[in-house]
Formats: C-alpha cells, structure tokens, sequence
C-alpha cells in the first residue's frame, strides 16, 4: 500500500526528491566503487506486474507465451548491461495486516463487478483504464521467472520489509519498485518501475536525502512521518484528527486547507517539535483514535527499522522485527517443517509451509463474476482438491489431534471475509493408508516417484487410473488431463463446448513460438482424441455425461465487437472404427488464455457425445450446511459420490 499521499507529494511540490538516473551508468559506477562485486537489483515483482504484463487481452489472461517473452526481454535488457537481478515475492499476510488485506479484496470485488456490468452492457473487455491483474498471474510469473533460471524468493514475512532487509545486507545497487515504503526504509537506491525505460534502462530514482531536506527531517524521522500519514501498521481513521490538527496549526493556508501536499508538511513540523525519543513518541500516541494499552506508533515505526539499525524513537532494548510469522508451528516434525520452508523460500510452493506452520492460507480476488449463479466461485470449486492436499500434509498431525482443519481467507462470490472459513482435512483413500512426508519429500527410488504420482492423483480423485495416466505425456498432458477431468466432475454446467475449449488450448498451441502463434493458420492434432477417451472412461465411471448446448458468446468476443481475430483450426480426430473427420473451431487465438484459464470458444459443428447411454449429471460438492464456532466458519460438506 505504501504511505498515504506521499508518492502525489514528491511528484507534484517535490521534484527534487525524483531524479533521473540511467541504470547502465549507475552500474559502472557501483563496480569502481566496489571492487570485485557485481551490480545487482532486487525486483519487488508484485509492484512489477502490471509493468510485465502487456497483453491487450487482460480479462482472458492474455497469451502466455507472449507474457513469457516479456519477461525475457525485460531480464535481457539488464543482463546486457551486466545488472543481475532477484525477484521478491509475497510470501505470507501478517496478521496485523489481515484487517487492511480484507479492506482490499473488498475493493477489489466492486472493480470486478464494474468490470463484468461494463462487458454485458457493451459486449466487449473494458479499456486499461479498468485494468486488474488477470487471475493467478503472480502465480504463473513466479513459476516463469524460475524456468528462465533467475534467484526468485517468497518472503516469509512482510515481502518489503524483506526486499529492503536483503538489499541492505547484500549491498545490493537498487530496489526497483512501485512502493512509497521504499522511501522510508534506511536502505539501497530506490527506482521506479513506472518509469523505467526498458531500451535505456533509464528511470527515476527517489532520493531519501532530498525528502528530509525538503521537509527538515532526519532520516530518523521518516519511520514516524509514514506512520502519523497512514500506512499498513497505522491506519488513516487512527490519525485523521491528528492530521486534521497539525494542519490547523501549522498550514500556511488557514485551517480550513486539506490539500494533501500541506498536510505533509505541516505534519513533518509537528514532528520536529517534538522530542526525539520513547517518551515523545507516547505522547503522540496519545494524541492518536485508538483504545488500546499497546504503543500503536511504536509498533508502526519499529516496523521500519531494518537489522541491526536502532531508532531514537525506539527504546534502547527495542531491537528490530526479525520474526516470522509462525514461532510456533503447528507441524511436530522440525526436520519436514524446516524443508517446506527451505521450499517456500524459493518459491518452489506457494501454500505448503503456511499450512504447516500455522493452519491458516488465503487466496485472493479472481476475475469472477458474483452474479453468475451457474458458475461457482474457484475457491469452492477446488476446495475438494485442497481438503485432499490438506489431508496428506496433516495426516501424521491430525493422528495427534492438533490440527484437523485448516483456517481458509478465500476471496469468492458472497464470502465477506469476516472470518476464516474453517476446512476439514480429508486424507484421501490410498492403498496402504497416506504416506508420511518424510518418505513422500525426503526419500527417492521408482517405487517412491510412483507412489508421489499416486498421491498426486489422489488430490483429484483419480488414484484409481494411475495406469492410464502412465501412458500420457509428462509433464504436459497429464496434469491437464487430471485437472481437466476434476473440473468436469466437480461444476455441474461443465458442458462439451468448454471440454473442447480446454483441450484445444492445450493441444493446438504447445511447442509453438509466440510469433508463431500470431501467424498460425491450421493445426493437426491426432492427440486430441486420445486425452478425450480418457476423460470419456473416468466420467463415465463418476456417472457423469458432458451435454452439448447452445451458449452464448462471452462478452468481448460478439462478430461486432470485441474480437481482435479469429482464425479456423481444424482439428482432426483419428478413430479406429471410422474415418478421420475434421471439425472447425474458431477462436482468438492471439488471445489464448494462461495455462489454466479459460478461453471463449466456438465450437461451429457439433462433436459426439463423450459417454454413449444416458447418465445422470455428477453434481459435484454441495455445501450443506455453514456452522459457526470460536469465530471460525465451519465448512460441513457433501459428496454424492462418496455415499455409493
């Protein structure tokens, strides 16, 4: 979030605080100054993706290839000026930033509102003025980021106070960012991203020095600005009236003045008349909205001061917030707890070790429409999976009876976020029972990688075809597959033209270049068939047929508006009884979603029938009933497979 008003003040009544540097010139000179040390620049990616993602098909995900591409232009254009780089991301939400992350999902979701009125009213994906990152986009450039080799962290507490923690530490030439917090910290360079000009690797770099002068601070002084502006530690409600007063006295306008660039100022004086030490800082505390026995500014300014650095604010004792979120975890195993996190760390998982930690995982906004009553929200639709995941990582815990559920904050259709919801971990049906994670993580041989693949299945109910899926492509088609065939068992409205849409994506565009992509004319794919018989046998099993019916095209993509191009690809379907017959699909394929999204297609001529006979329709996981207790939402839930 950074801090309240502070990027509009330096640009607008301090110009002198950014200045204009050229990266390549800046590397050279950290080389003479530094012998022997190679220029490096820590990445806050987060802060980064909406400069990454340049895809004008931001709704659908965008190609990924293309996004891929922009990642490589964006790492070589440093790598040619001898600059390494480390990419930061988000690890955990610390605790005393659940009420603000809250407050931001809840914004989130009236965007995505607007976002999904203004296509059914205008039949077409909204210009960038409505922009919002497209679903599991961080997820997917983490993952990019480490296929092309580069040093990628997830943080395992707050990812800033990490980014400007490690840049200090390693002498690090500069945090590139878009982050006000930045400022604050007594750290390396601060440069925009906003600003930077990838073919000069020219940008603006913030300067700590020019803000305290501007202001007649002390760098001391910054932690305290940040905190009595509003920042995530110290809400803006908390401080109103004392800002509102600051500016009554010392505003050179009247009172009655609330320009933001004033307020600063006239909070920065109020600041210098106050004695630089613990006893000052309380008596600004009390001047602050809040009841509590806690020093609310002590705690916010504390979490400004990097390792090894002290604050006159600060008593003498009070030493710097190097804690991670979980001292006390859940998980008895110390040697498995301390191998996720190694994992964790190196953004190999993303959920992993918050579950065996503390119990507690959160997933943010989708693109999802709250309206749509026939599509459930993913976080409902997968939850089956996690329940299953969550069962293998806890199994050995659960037998001690200390944890058999997990604390969820997902963000879905008619969630307020108000509490967690509380769900079960539900060991899935192996033979032999679960495997404990020592053996699953920790030990190698063919019959343990076999045994990985089983549990693997299991997450989707799928343990029982272990042979089939020794037969598919690995690691390609058989996680689509087994993705795919969890999808259509799980939302009842699955229908044939979506199975189609899935897997023409998966099987037209793999091994293709990004400009092949874009000039692409016909693809040939006697695969097709082959993922489709397996997903024929498995739902048949589940009593569960795919019907074909009419759909309407998404908004975005009507013959009138919206549709950038689209091309026919026939796709040919060998079969051993008749005659290979081809079937046209049109679809945008400049725009082809990421690998799990979907993408509108139009399926021109009917395609059989995946299940011969008739079968009842598989209706998935049904929520039951939602109880409450402790404050925790507790998810009661049905299958209707299971009661066969």
């Amino acid at each position: 979030m950074g801090v309240k008003g502070l990027q509009q003040f330096v640009d607008s009544t301090c110009p002198a605080v950014g200045i204009w540097v050229n990266l390549k010139k800046m590397a050279e000179q950290y080389k003479c100054s530094r012998a022997g040390r190679s220029p490096v620049v820590v990445v806050d990616a987060m802060s980064c993706l909406r400069y990454w993602y340049t895809p004008e098909a931001w709704v659908h995900g965008g190609q990924w290839r293309e996004y891929l591409e922009s990642l490589k232009s964006f790492v070589n254009a440093f790598s040619v000026a001898g600059i390494g780089l480390v990419f930061f991301f988000d690890g955990v939400i610390e605790q005393k930033k659940r009420d603000e992350w809250i407050q931001r999902r809840r914004r989130n979701n009236k965007e995505i509102l607007k976002i999904f009125q203004y296509m059914k009213a205008n039949a077409c994906q909204p210009g960038k003025n409505m922009f919002f990152i497209p679903s599991g986009l961080a997820t997917f450039t983490r993952f990019a980021l480490k296929s092309l080799g580069l040093n990628t962290i997830c943080s395992l507490q707050e990812a800033d106070y990490e980014i400007a923690s490690y840049a200090r530490a390693n002498e690090a030439m500069a945090i590139l960012g878009q982050d006000t917090d930045y400022l604050i910290y007594d750290t390396v360079p601060y440069i925009l991203i906003s600003k930077l000009s990838l073919r000069s690797l020219a940008t603006v770099m913030y300067s700590r020095e020019n803000l305290c002068r501007s202001l007649s601070l002390q760098m001391v002084d910054l932690p305290l600005l940040a905190c009595l502006l509003g920042n995530d530690t110290v809400p803006e409600y908390i401080v109103g009236r004392l800002k509102t007063q600051c500016l009554s006295a010392y505003s050179l306008s009247g009172p009655d003045t609330m320009q933001k660039t004033e307020m600063i100022a006239a909070v920065a004086r109020y600041i210098s008349s106050v004695d630089h030490s613990p006893s000052g800082l309380r008596e600004v505390d009390r001047n602050l909205q809040h009841h509590s026995d806690e020093s609310l500014l002590e705690k916010g300014v504390e979490s400004y001061i990097l390792p090894g650095q002290s604050s006159p604010w600060l008593p003498r004792n009070k030493i710097s917030p190097v804690t991670h979120q979980c001292e006390m975890p859940i998980y008895p195993n110390h040697r498995i707890l301390q191998y996720a996190k190694e994992k964790h760390t190196k953004a190999e998982s993303s959920m992993v070790y918050r579950v065996l930690s503390n119990g507690e995982v959160e997933c943010s906004n989708t693109l999802e429409d709250e309206l749509d009553a026939d599509l459930p929200g993913q976080a409902i639709i997968y939850r089956s999976a996690r329940q299953s995941i969550y069962g293998i990582l806890l199994a050995g815990d659960a037998q001690s009876g200390l944890c058999r559920a997990v604390k969820e904050w997902f963000v879905y259709p008619g969630n307020l976020l108000q509490q967690p919801d509380l769900v079960p971990a539900l060991p899935p049906e192996l033979p032999g029972g679960i495997p404990d994670l020592e053996t699953l993580w920790l030990s190698e041989g063919s019959s343990v990688e076999e045994l990985r693949y089983q549990a693997f299945l299991a997450c989707f109910g799928l343990q029982d075809f272990i042979q089939e899926f020794n037969h598919l492509e690995l690691p390609t088609s058989a996680p689509f597959c087994c993705l795919l065939i969890y999808i259509t068992l799980q939302v009842s409205t699955f229908c044939l033209e979506d199975l189609n849409a899935y897997l023409a994506q998966v099987v037209c565009i793999r091994g293709k270049s990004a400009d092949h992509l874009a000039q692409i004319q016909e693809v040939l794919v006697p695969e097709f068939q082959k993922l489709k018989c397996l997903i024929n046998t498995v739902c048949a099993r589940n009593n569960r047929t795919l019907q074909s019916k009419p759909r309407p095209l998404m908004a975005g993509h009507s013959s009138e508006k919206g549709l950038d191009r689209l091309v026919e690809v026939p796709i040919t379907f060998p079969s051993v009884d008749t005659p290979p017959t081809t079937q046209g699909i049109k679809y945008d394929i400049h725009n082809l979603a990421g690998p799990t999204q979907l993408k509108q297609v139009e399926v021109t001529d009917q395609i059989q029938d995946l299940s011969p006979g008739d079968h009842s329709v598989h209706p998935g996981l049904l929520v039951s009933k939602v109880t409450s207790r402790d404050g925790v939402r507790q998810i009661v839930e049905e299958d209707s497979t299971r009661s066969e």
